[in-house]
């Protein structure tokens, strides 16, 4: 009896102290706050965005010729270069004329020999010494004369090969002493500074293709890099088998990158437009709806706040932004998969674009635009 009271007063002891240890410390036992969440926001902007048509398309030059000969002769001189800029006019290939040339000594010298009978005639005639008839036999022949010299002129011409446009000259495929025939090809000729880009678009879009219209075209020959365009024509006829018209635009090729027959890859800027987007990243998709995390201030505290918004176009790294969002309102782009609505946040940067946010992540200091 005596062992079983002991005991109970042992237990009564040690509910005691437990009691006291509890009231006494009770931050033993109450739960830790959890850490404010660490996010970076970025600001809805306006960007220009448009709805695109991809097509595939040939480039072609502005004014393209391939030079030949009219006479069969051998060439004589060769004055131009493999990929020479040359202006209309200048020459490019002389071919053998010596004969042409002795034509025209002797028919120049006939020449003046009837300018001198005619003009003698004249001189007669003011002092009616000579017959009408003969004044006009010796104009005559002063004319067949120059008749002839230009026909002699025109042959050497002939001999002379210029380039018609300004533009490029291509490969020389001949040396001098090669003779060519007439209607050999002696020279390519290309104007690359105005590129043509012709390609098809399926017949829906054909009320929307205009003159004027925006394009951008690009190619893996030449780094993907971008150029503008426009539309100059779209032919009178739809294709009976593809269902597609054939369309004509322009571009500016200045830094001549753009070669004829290069296959570049074209967007038709359809409904162009000042639009509000925000990075692709702030996105949260919950079944058929899209939800960001907006950051909003209250009491001098960044909080959340889940917004559901409506989406449009999307292009590399941006969303189009229909509603649900304000100009300037800043949702959480890092982070927010990690943050629930009306949570406290510490915002660690602003993405402006000008941040390296993998420096950000990893805890070096932020050289972007401070909260």
């Amino acid at each position: 009896m005596q062992k079983l009271i002991f005991r109970h007063h042992i237990l009564s002891r040690v509910f005691l102290s437990s009691i006291f240890i509890f009231i006494s410390a009770p931050n033993l036992y109450a739960a830790k706050p959890k850490p404010v969440q660490q996010v970076i926001v970025a600001p809805a902007i306006m960007k220009q965005l448009a709805d695109r048509v991809e097509a595939l398309g040939t480039a072609r030059a502005n004014e393209s010729v391939s030079i030949s000969s009219n006479v069969t002769e051998k060439v004589k001189t060769i004055l131009f270069d493999d990929g020479q800029q040359v202006k209309t006019g200048d020459i490019l290939i002389i071919l053998e004329n010596a004969e042409e040339q002795a034509n025209l000594q002797q028919a120049t010298a006939v020449q003046g020999e009837r300018k001198l009978a005619y003009n003698r005639l004249v001189r007669l005639s003011k002092k009616n010494l000579t017959a009408n008839e003969e004044l006009d036999i010796a104009r005559l022949a002063v004319d067949q004369a120059n008749a002839n010299i230009t026909a002699i002129q025109a042959r050497i011409n002939d001999r002379i090969i210029k380039a018609p446009f300004d533009g490029i000259t291509g490969l020389r495929e001949l040396s001098v002493g090669t003779l060519i025939e007439s209607g050999d090809t002696v020279v390519t000729l290309d104007d690359t500074r105005t590129i043509k880009l012709e390609f098809s678009v399926p017949a829906v879009f054909l009320a929307e293709l205009k003159t004027g219209l925006k394009i951008e075209a690009r190619s893996d020959s030449i780094a993907n890099k971008t150029y503008q365009g426009e539309i100059k024509s779209v032919d009178s006829r739809v294709d009976p088998v593809t269902r597609s018209v054939k369309v004509r635009a322009i571009l500016e090729n200045t830094d001549g990158r753009i070669l004829p027959g290069i296959l570049m890859q074209v967007d038709l800027l359809r409904n162009l437009r000042n639009a509000l987007v925000i990075p692709e990243a702030a996105l949260l998709p919950s079944g058929t709806k899209q939800f960001v995390m907006v950051r909003k201030t209250s009491n001098n505290k960044d909080l959340v706040d889940k917004r559901e918004i409506t989406i449009g176009t999307r292009i590399p790294g941006w969303v189009e932004v229909l509603s649900g969002l304000s100009l300037s309102e800043q949702v959480i782009t890092h982070g927010n998969n990690k943050v629930r609505d009306g949570a406290a946040i510490k915002i660690l940067d602003v993405d402006d674009g000008k941040v390296d946010i993998s420096e950000i992540i990893n805890g070096k200091p932020a050289k972007g635009k401070q909260p």
